[in-house]
This record gives C-alpha cells, structure tokens and sequence, in this order.
C-alpha cells in the first residue's frame, strides 16, 4: 500500500465519527522506484492530507526529509517535489496493520493491500 492509498482511507466502523487518519504500523516496507511525473505530484498537492502524510511517513521511518508544514512554493520547487514523490508513490508498506484512532479497530494490510472490510456488526 503506498502512502497516497494511505492518505485517503477512512474508518467506517459504526459509530465512529473520527476514522481518520488511520494509524499506520508496518513491519515490512520497501521502495520501489517509479518514474518521476511532476505534473502529477503538483496536481496531488492540493488533494493531499498534508499532517496526516508526514504523521504516516514518520510512523514507517520513511519521511525523506519532508518538512513539517507545506511549503508555499512547493509547487515549484523539484527537490520538495521528488522528496513528495518518493513518499506518495515509491514507499509501500506490505505488511503491517491501519488503526481506526477512535474504535481502534485494525485492518491488516498484506501483500501490499489493506483489507478494510467490515464485519455484519460494525457495518
């Protein structure tokens, strides 16, 4: 699951109103490399979850030095850029476990894919 997956999954769990961000716990990661496409990360900026992004990169060791806070002009700069890049598309965490922070509900992730199915009860 790559940390762009991440930064749109939400809890659904019944009765939980704050399902996001999900907290993420790895045990496996790797990068995997793929080409830079700068006008795609620059369309990604404005869609991006910026604290839940960094919060979920710091939480795998894999923050490539991104800052804490969205640069104004990040838009324009291709270091920041590649930095983004290399965190949303080549870092993938292929097991490991996503915490609903309200109901602590876990969703494993294996093989690279998260498993967010409900049970009856909680749908």
């Amino acid at each position: 699951m790559k940390l762009l997956t991440h930064n749109l999954l939400s809890s659904h769990v019944r009765g939980v109103s704050r399902g996001y961000p999900l907290l993420l716990q790895a045990s496996e990661v790797k990068i995997n490399n793929v080409d830079f496409n700068q006008e795609f990360i620059t369309r990604m900026i404005p869609k991006v979850e910026w604290n839940a992004l960094v919060e979920a990169a710091e939480s795998i060791g894999h923050r490539n030095g991104l800052p804490q806070e969205l640069p104004q002009a990040g838009q324009s700069d291709e270091d920041f850029l590649q930095k983004l890049h290399h965190v949303l598309l080549e870092v993938e965490v292929v097991e490991g476990v996503l915490k609903c922070p309200e109901s602590g509900r876990e969703f494993p992730i294996s093989k690279g894919i998260p498993n967010m199915l409900l049970n009856e009860d909680e749908a």
